[in-house]
């Protein structure tokens, strides 16, 4: 895994953003699925100024734990309850993280859900390569409105 090249192209699109003149350069969020969502967790643990971090089945192990005040937003994880990807010791020990730090945070387990639960590719992909992984379109429409709901209260 190469986080440091995952940082810098986040950076890097974060100022391309920053350019548009549509952009609120004081409101600024990340959402990110699977790969994507563990980048943008990770990205605000180490203190990007972001207002807002959500994930979809993202990995949720810290590259560098949060500390108080490295977070500057709110953070939504969103994860499949039935993911052997995300252990209910991965889960306790990032809700203890989050915690620690003070961060402002919801932690949302889908029962029923695997990894990839937003991808509607994802069960023919699982059974191909004979993984973990099934689309669940009721847990995508769930989640999707929370992501909506999270980020009309944040913005």
């Amino acid at each position: 895994q190469n986080f440091s090249g995952a940082k810098e192209r986040f950076n890097a699109a974060v100022s391309t953003l920053k350019e548009n003149d549509k952009c609120d350069n004081e409101s600024i969020g990340a959402v990110g699925y699977c790969f994507g969502g563990g980048v943008v967790l990770n990205m605000a643990r180490q203190g990007a100024d972001l207002d807002a971090v959500a994930t979809f089945h993202g990995s949720i192990d810290p590259i560098e734990p949060a500390t108080p005040g490295s977070v500057k937003g709110k953070i939504l994880v969103m994860n499949g309850a039935d993911d052997p990807f995300v252990s209910a010791e991965a889960i306790e020990s990032f809700k203890n993280e989050m915690d620690s730090a003070g961060v402002t945070y919801e932690f949302v387990n889908y029962p029923g859900a695997v990894h990839a639960f937003t991808n509607p590719q994802a069960t023919e992909k699982g059974e191909k390569f004979d993984l973990p992984l099934a689309y669940n379109e009721a847990v995508e429409k769930e989640s999707w409105e929370k992501l909506i709901e999270f980020l009309e209260q944040t913005f």
